[in-house]
């Protein structure tokens, strides 16, 4: 069990969710299935922590995002072929 983030409820459950994101280039958006979340029962939201949002984030910025199809499910997409080794430009480590 989790804390919720936004009603601060203390039996928010993990879950999965269909989030879409736009790739960093901005010529499209994809749909990126069974990510991982967190569900709040208290106040019904649903929501991709910190983490999981930077994991995405880095991920589309390293990978040849031209070659994803339309939807991809998130382990897929983590799975993905690097063209890159890391994010160059996040100076936050």
């Amino acid at each position: 069990m989790k804390r919720c983030d936004w009603c601060g409820y203390a039996e928010a459950e993990d879950a999965q969710t269909t989030v879409y994101w736009e790739l960093p280039d901005g010529t499209k958006a994809i749909e990126i299935t069974e990510t991982p979340a967190v569900a709040c029962q208290s106040c019904g939201m649903v929501y991709q922590e910190d983490s999981v949002t930077e994991d995405i984030e880095n991920q589309l910025l390293l990978i040849d995002t031209k070659k994803l199809p339309s939807s991809v499910s998130f382990d897929r997409l983590m799975k993905t072929e690097r063209i890159l080794k890391r994010n160059y430009f996040d100076f936050s480590s």
